[in-house]
């Protein structure tokens, strides 16, 4: 499973509180995957983090 972050993501920080294993706030202020590949035990959360970004800037797959 795979996670990636587009344009239009706002930055809120939801995604890094909600899986902190596959997303961080980067220095642009944006939401980065920090994974190749999202951990079996993160699947989860990473898929909560997605369905819950306000901009739908998430994908997990």
């Amino acid at each position: 499973m795979k996670a990636s972050v587009n344009e239009d993501c706002i930055g809120c920080g939801l995604c890094e509180g909600t899986c902190p294993d596959v997303f961080e706030i980067g220095d642009e202020g944006v939401a980065t995957v920090i994974v190749d590949e999202v951990p079996e035990d993160a699947e989860d959360s990473a898929q909560e983090a997605a369905d819950g970004c306000p901009v739908s800037a998430i994908t997990v797959e």
